[in-house]
This record gives structure tokens, sequence and C-alpha cells, in this order.
């Protein structure tokens, strides 16, 4: 019988039992008691919307950090795993790395205004995702762009459009000018307040599946581009179009290149075939880690959106160089997961990033050095889990505070009915 810790490489159909564990379902209930509570408080939010906007806005913040506090933890609870963290630019990992006195990982120092870049291998990447946000200390201002349909999910949608969340509906025609408005006024917030903003994109647009693969073949060899191994090409309408109108209202705006891979998926093969949400939490076999490399780019410097206009789109000349600097980008990408699958991980390097000027570094005087073992100019293990108890309670909304003070209140009465 195969050892449990090495279920995730074996396909799902193919595992002993597919049916959900006593933690899968444990998960479920904490879960979505958890989203409830977090729908609750911002529920009760709703009246000072009207009357105070801005500290509506910032309450909102809370339970949306509160949901990524939830992730963590659900991951923490009932499906360990790590994020193995590389990246390229400064004197490694440790420029950016954050430790705790006993040199435990407790964060990364990144900058705090970003566009998220990764490929898409499962469903499962914007948890993890998420999770490594929350690493950054930005989880409480994650923003998605999502089908307009997905607002309307009980629960998890009245969340998304509580967390503003921007929903596209219609015709690219009519969005565009709303997609510009909002995040034309979500930089100039994230500016004028100085609070981190981190926008997740996916460019492939979708999963690297048994059906988004040929369409992706096919389209390589009607344009004459090498196709790629391991990821569908990327679509540059949307991300550009989204850096054109933040770069505007947001100078220090980087983008920052998530390059993600999971342990077990065979060359070749397809990563939800290996990896479901259901999979990992509900069947309990999540990935051993999550590779995560990091790469670096100044909006303003490197990268060649042309020249801003408002909701105006790119010309076609400024729509060539662009596809064809971030072609070279998932090139790249190809060729670092081709790396982790022949050596097992990522490697970080000193090296700035090809068309980059922007070198991940944080602090040196803040940076603890250690020997190669531990990582120096290699790879930092964190386990995905809260750094303090505390935010156990915070992971459940305001409710949670409350539910626990009542459950003490109560558990202190019985004692005292006891004696």
């Amino acid at each position: 019988m195969t050892a449990h810790e090495d279920l995730h490489a074996i396909p799902i159909t193919g595992r002993p039992s597919q049916r959900p564990t006593l933690r899968g379902i444990l998960f479920i209930v904490v879960f979505n008691i958890g989203c409830l509570l977090i729908n609750g408080s911002q529920l009760l939010l709703v009246p000072l919307a009207l009357v105070a906007p801005k500290l509506y806005r910032a309450a909102i913040r809370k339970t949306k950090a509160s949901f990524g506090l939830l992730l963590v933890l659900m991951c923490q609870w009932f499906a360990p795993t790590s994020l193995v963290v590389t990246c390229e630019g400064g004197n490694g990992i440790e420029d950016v790395v954050v430790r705790d006195e006993t040199g435990r990982v407790t964060g990364l120092r990144l900058p705090p205004q970003v566009v998220m870049i990764p490929n898409h291998q499962i469903y499962a990447d914007w948890w993890y995702l998420w999770c490594l946000s929350y690493s950054m200390r930005a989880h409480a201002d994650v923003l998605i762009i999502l089908k307009a349909s997905l607002k309307w999910i009980p629960i998890v949608g009245w969340g998304m459009q509580f967390f503003r969340f921007i929903f596209l509906a219609r015709s690219w025609a009519h969005d565009k000018a709303s997609l510009t408005a909002n995040l034309a006024r979500l930089a100039r917030t994230a500016t004028g307040t100085q609070l981190p903003f981190l926008l997740l994109l996916f460019p492939e647009g979708t999963l690297v599946s048994p059906d988004t693969r040929p369409v992706s073949a096919a389209f390589a060899a009607k344009t004459g581009i090498q196709d790629m191994r391991h990821m569908l090409l990327p679509r540059s309408t949307g991300l550009l179009f989204c850096l054109r109108a933040l770069a505007p209202h947001m100078p220090e705006l980087k983008l920052l290149d998530v390059t993600i891979a999971y342990p077990g998926i065979p060359r070749g093969g397809y990563g939800q075939a290996y990896y479901t949400l259901r999979s990992i939490f509900m069947q309990g076999v999540p990935p051993p880690r999550v590779h995560v490399h990091l790469r670096l780019y100044d909006v303003a410097r490197d990268v060649p959106i042309g020249t801003p206009r408002g909701a105006e789109e790119a010309s076609p000349p400024e729509r060539v160089v662009f596809d064809k600097w971030l072609l070279e980008r998932w090139q790249e990408k190809d060729a670092l997961v081709e790396m982790q699958l022949t050596e097992g991980r990522f490697r970080s390097s000193s090296e700035i990033p090809a068309a980059s000027s922007a070198p991940i570094t944080g602090n040196p005087e803040d940076t603890k050095k250690w020997d190669e073992e531990k990582g120096r100019n290699g790879a930092v293990e964190w386990p995905i889990r809260l750094n303090s108890k505390a935010e156990i309670l915070g992971a459940f909304g305001w409710f949670g505070p409350v539910v626990f003070g009542v459950a003490v209140w109560r558990l202190v009465g019985l004692v005292k009915g006891v004696m």
C-alpha cells in the first residue's frame, strides 16, 4: 500500500479512497461557519456605509483580512503544507524573508503595491496565492476580477461583493469603461492612504487541461510561436489594460511574476488530475509543499505598457511590443517549471531577472544571515500557518471573539453551578 504522504503523486482517480474523510467533513463545517460569520459581520456594517463611508470601507477591509486568515487557518488545521519560496535579485531570499527571534519564517518583505501574475495549474492556486499575500501582509488588500455570475454564489459570492472585487458582465466594449473607473478609484485610494494593493491576474485565463492545451498549441502553430511545454500561451489584453489603468495613479506599482509548481505532477500531466479543492481539503491529500518563485518588475521602468491614456486601449504597435515582452516572460516561466520537474525545486539567483530594474530586496539591517543549509541564496520554507493564536479568532470575523466570550462565560457559569 502506498504511504499516505505519497498519495499526491497518484492521480485522484487511482487513489485507494476518494471519499471525504471525517477531517474533510469537519473542514466543510468550520469553513462555512467562518464564511457565515464574516458575512454576518459585513451585513452588520451596511448601515455604516450611509453615514460614514470611509469608516465602512476600513471595516470591510478588516473582514477581507479575516477571510485571508481563514484561508491560512484551513490549511493549518485541515491540509498542512508549506510554501517553498525562491526569488531573483539582490542577495537572494534572505534579503526578503522575515524571521522571528527563533529563526522561524514569519513573512516576506515585498513591495506593498503589486499586480501579481502567476501561471495557472489548479483551482487551488488562488487559495495558496492568498496565503502568500498573508506572508506579505497584504491579505486584507487582495483584488480579483471575476465573471459577474459568481457574485450570486451564496455566502462566498456575497462576500466577494463586499470585498469590492471587480465583476465583468457584458461585452468588453461595455465593461472596459467601468473596469477603468474601478481600477483608477482603487489605485487612488491605495496611494492616498498608503495601504497595500494586490491585484491578482492569471494571464493564461484558465487552467492547463486536456481541453485547453490543444487550443494553445494550435494557436502557437498558427502564429509561428514556439508552444509552451508546461503552461498555456498568455493572453495580454486584460493585463495590459489593467496596467495602463493603474499606472497613472500608482507611480510605485510593481509587477510580481509568480511561478508556482506542485510536486507529484509528472511531465505532461495536468494539475487538476492530482490536486482539487475536494482532494486537498476533504480527502486530506494536500501537496506536501508548494514551490513559488518570485520575480519583480517596475511597471514604470521595465514593462512596455506604452503611454496610458485613460480608458483608451493600447495602439496596435504598443500591443505588439507588450505581447512580445509578456511572451518572453512566459517562456522563462516555462523553463522554470522544467527546472522544478528536473531538480525538484526552483533555484534562487542573485541576478536581477531579465528586463527588470527592480531587484527583490528588503532592509539589510533587518536581515539575519544564515548558512547555506538554512537558505542563503537558496529557498526558504514557510509552513502555511497563522503567526499567532490570537489571529484564530480574527479568522471568524468580529463574531469570533463574541462566540469565544460567550462560550467562556457559559463554561464559567457551569463550573460555578457545580461548585
